[in-house]
């Protein structure tokens, strides 16, 4: 999960528990050290790849956008499922993540119970099954 803000990847922490979602939740907290993370995976082949990848576009130092394009550009995550999660419901953000191949755009629920499930969709994509 690349998000800069601890409370909102506390509660993904949470929601993938409740949904009994097994598994690490690594959270990097700027673009700049996503994109470090990335290429470090790029150059071992044989490096454990995240299954899934959350990423919120406000970051501190690069932005999501910036993430999500260099994303596809790694050998490693460019085929990783990416949800982008963002407190932006703007039509442009959405259409442009879309534009960078990510799997899902959800906007970030104001309400815990809305956002605890979320659990539920990470899990179904984690089972390769949609919600």
């Amino acid at each position: 999960m690349i998000e800069d803000n601890l409370a909102d990847a506390h509660l993904v922490r949470e929601a993938l528990e409740e949904h009994q979602v097994e598994g690490e939740l690594l959270v990097i907290s700027d673009g700049e050290k996503a994109l470090s993370f990335l290429s470090s995976l790029d150059a071992q082949p044989a490096a454990d790849r995240p299954d899934l990848i959350i990423v919120d576009l406000n970051l501190p130092k690069r932005s999501g956008f910036e993430v999500l394009e260099g994303l596809r550009q790694s050998n490693a995550c460019r085929r990783v499922p990416v949800v982008v999660l963002s407190s932006s419901g703007a039509e442009e953000d959405r259409t442009r993540a879309v534009r960078l191949g990510i799997s899902r755009y959800i906007r970030k629920p104001l309400r815990l119970e809305q956002f605890l499930s979320l659990g539920a969709v990470f899990k179904a994509m984690l089972d390769g099954s949609v919600l």
